[in-house]
């Protein structure tokens, strides 16, 4: 795949942003309050507290790598510059983490809900939203921002509803017991819910810019600070509120791993529903405790779902990133007419199916949980906190690679204490490393093969969105050492005195030639990314006719799809190392002679000083 300048456009403001981290940080409240009660009891506020701490670190850091890394700072992206290998694990741990985010939050939604056998429901549903991403994010991007709105309204009554049992819940408060260790296992237990703020990292390319920035110098700080601090915040106070409110429920049993409550077992697993029926009921009345209940119980479905949705869509856009640079199959970054990478699709849904299916617990989800998301964001904020080329002050840079440590200290523990999400992690990061090997492998050997025919030039116009080579005969050897000082760059448009003039001059030189068309068309879409020159009626004459000219000293022929068809010239000629450009000026109506003056302009004033330009009329 070769790199293009062709860019999404910048239209996701603080409001959508926010929706997409609240998406994933919203939800932890939905079930972290059960699991740490379930480790902890009546003590379990103090490791929510700590969680909560933790988030406000994690969210403070996300806030500085947005702003160094307005094009996409997600660990992918972020680290890549620095290592391949490390963006490339970074990646992979990032995508077992949205493997198991998504079956999560689709059981704990149906968990939420009520419903009988919820892990059969909670596949159904991630069958459903996969096959609904095949039309395209547009069919579903919306949903995360219609659910939050509701969320965040119930979150605030129940939280009003709970203010009143504080007294309460303080006179049950107990201190943590056992040793450092037991609590730190029970703190890294769950940590959970993280890997909302990789997605935002990721989407600050297509965050709408700052005023007074452009796209050659992008700022989207104005866009991804408020949106990370005010979830950061609703997600700190309100998951610290109902973790202290929870201590308020008399009678809370712990067994077998589980929360019982009196008149209800298993609560667990839905505990802000059973919060809300006792709180509401206790102040209106049961019938009120109970139409509350439900309603939680609803709104906090949707917005799990919403969650295993946006996993779905960041797990098959990390996938073509991927793909797109040649660090996974072709097959990955192949659309369907919707656009959409159907492959990568097809994994997003089937993982997350089986593992609910198989696993059927979310303690058992749990433990596979957090190993992939803790390590990606531990590499990232690793990788930029100790990256000096950029522009960090002391107090940022101290900040972020303490907060690495503590990242990095809880990866180390999950590895240890969680067998299973180590196992689950180092099979997703093992299949994914044979991938890129396959990938690697297979490239080498096509390009060992094509190397006498393309004589060791590989064609990457940054301008162009797609470009090939294609070499009708092989060069003599003899000619292979001095082909970048001693080589002509045609860009033709037609079978005219040009392409003449161009083979004469390289017949008469004894330089190699070669032959570009460019198929310039304004908006590009992925399968023109992926156009073959044989496929173009126009560009198929025109080097089929050089060919026959040609006779015994064939030219190089390059066919690039692009925005900027000046712009491309001058790119493959900078990386051919051409000693000469020919353009053709042809004698035309007035407007398209405008217009190949303009480009003959643009051609001349971006090209080096050192290739001469040939304009031949």
């Amino acid at each position: 795949m070769i790199p293009t300048n062709v860019k999404r456009p910048r239209n996701v403001d603080w409001k959508r942003a926010a929706a997409i981290l609240y998406g994933d940080w919203g939800t932890s409240k939905a079930y972290v309050i059960g699991l740490a009660f379930a480790v902890a009891g009546y003590a379990s506020f103090w490791l929510i507290a700590l969680m909560c701490v933790l988030t406000a670190l994690v969210g403070v850091n996300y806030m500085i790598i947005c702003r160094l890394y307005p094009d996409g700072g997600g660990v992918y992206a972020s680290v890549r510059h620095r290592s391949e290998v490390i963006s490339i694990v970074g990646a992979f741990l990032l995508i077992a983490d949205y493997l198991v985010t998504a079956a999560i939050s689709a059981l704990s939604a149906f968990q939420y809900l009520g419903v009988p056998h919820p892990e059969k429901f909670a596949a159904l549903s991630i069958l459903i939203i996969g096959l609904l991403n095949l039309l395209g994010p547009k069919q579903t991007g919306g949903l995360a921002f219609l659910i939050s709105v509701p969320t965040a309204i119930v979150v605030v009554v129940l939280g009003l509803f709970s203010l009143p049992h504080m007294g309460e819940a303080i006179g049950h408060l107990q201190p943590l017991d056992g040793t450092f260790g037991q609590n730190w296992a029970g703190f890294v237990g769950i940590v959970l819910a993280l890997s909302g703020v990789e997605a935002i990292a990721n989407a600050t390319g297509v965050m709408k810019l700052d005023p007074g920035s452009s796209d050659e110098r992008p700022s989207v700080v104005r866009t991804s600070t408020p949106a990370i601090l005010m979830v950061m915040i609703e997600v700190c106070v309100f998951t610290a509120l109902f973790g202290l409110a929870a201590h308020a429920l008399s009678g809370l049993q712990i067994t077998g791993g589980d929360v019982n409550a009196p008149g209800a077992e298993g609560v667990r697993d839905y505990m802000l529903r059973y919060m809300g029926q006792v709180f509401v009921g206790g102040a209106l009345g049961p019938p009120f405790g109970h139409i509350f209940a439900v309603v939680v119980s609803i709104v906090f479905g949707l917005l799990l779902l919403s969650a295993s949705n946006t996993a779905i869509v960041d797990l098959i856009a990390i996938q073509f990133l991927m793909s797109r640079d040649r660090e996974l199959p072709k097959i990955f970054q192949r659309l369907n007419k919707w656009g959409v990478p159907s492959a990568g699709m097809l994994l997003a849904t089937i993982v997350p199916m089986l593992l609910v299916i198989i696993v059927k617990d979310m303690s058992g989800l749990a433990d596979l949980y957090a190993v992939g998301v803790v390590g990606a964001i531990a590499t990232n904020l690793g990788a930029t906190s100790t990256d000096r080329k950029l522009s960090i002050k002391s107090w940022e840079r101290t900040l972020m690679f303490a907060t690495f440590i503590v990242m990095a200290a809880i990866e180390m523990s999950l590895l240890i204490d969680k067998p299973n999400a180590r196992y689950f992690a180092v099979t997703i990061l093992a299949v994914g490393l044979i991938l890129r090997g396959l990938v690697q492998e297979r490239r080498m050997k096509k390009e060992a093969q094509a190397l006498p025919e393309r004589v060791g030039v590989e064609l990457t116009p940054a301008a162009a969105a797609a470009a090939e080579l294609a070499v009708p005969a092989p060069a003599a050897p003899a000619a292979v050492g001095n082909l970048a000082a001693e080589s002509i760059l045609c860009a033709v448009r037609g079978t005219g005195r040009t392409l003449d003039f161009a083979l004469r001059e390289a017949r008469e030189t004894g330089r190699r030639l070669y032959l570009l068309f460019v198929r310039e068309q304004p908006f590009m879409t992925e399968q023109d990314t992926k156009r073959k020159w044989e496929e173009d009626p126009e560009a198929s004459k025109i080097f089929g006719e050089a060919k026959a000219k040609a006779a015994d000293q064939p030219p190089l022929f390059c066919y690039a799809v692009s925005p900027s068809a000046a712009e491309t010239i001058v790119d493959v000629a900078a990386t051919l190392g051409a000693a000469r450009v020919i353009v053709g000026a042809q004698q035309r109506n007035a407007l398209l002679n405008l217009i190949r003056g303009s480009v003959i302009r643009e051609v001349s004033h971006l090209l080096p000083e050192e290739i001469d330009l040939l304009v031949y009329a």
